[in-house]
């Protein structure tokens, strides 16, 4: 996988989960930590809204995944987007898990994950298991142009 500088560090799995507050497309702020205690966390860090590869994947969740998973399991995606483009894109696609916006500082969160690519300023797809306790538990990147494949997340949430 060829991808900028900038990826690379970030959680590895038994490290605790770096914890951040982003807006959602309806502007409501989520925090990471907040959810501990009650919550696993898939959360899954993508480039673009509107593109192709970003597209399947979240339609794949929505409608594969989000309908085997319990209330004790939360879906976050992150982008570089706008909360505006988000909306939209939400509302056009009928989204209902969180997309949350990474847009300032401009991918600061991914960083923190090791999933982001400077040179092209987004995320690559980096994806993590946070169980209750804000441990990551399993991780994947892929990327930018490599879909992820939905049955290791399904493997990967079946372990909690």
């Amino acid at each position: 996988m060829a991808v900028g500088t900038g990826v690379g560090a970030g959680p590895g799995v038994g490290d605790v989960a770096p914890d951040f507050e982003l807006r959602d497309q309806h502007g409501t702020p989520v925090r990471l930590s907040s959810l501990r205690g009650e919550h696993n966390v898939l959360l899954v860090f993508y480039p673009l809204a509107f593109s192709g590869v970003c597209t399947g994947e979240l339609d794949v969740i929505r409608d594969e995944l989000l309908p085997a998973l319990g209330a004790d399991t939360r879906v976050l995606a992150v982008s570089v987007d706008s909360m505006f483009a988000l909306r939209a894109w939400a509302d056009a696609r009928d989204y209902a898990f969180g997309l949350l916006s990474d847009f300032w500082p401009h991918g600061a969160v991914a960083r923190s994950y090791g999933v982001f690519d400077d040179e092209r300023g987004v995320a690559v797809r980096g994806s993590f298991v946070v169980d209750r306790e804000g441990v990551v538990r399993w991780k994947v990147v892929n990327a930018i142009g490599e879909a992820r494949d939905i049955d290791e997340y399904r493997k990967a949430l079946a372990t909690l």
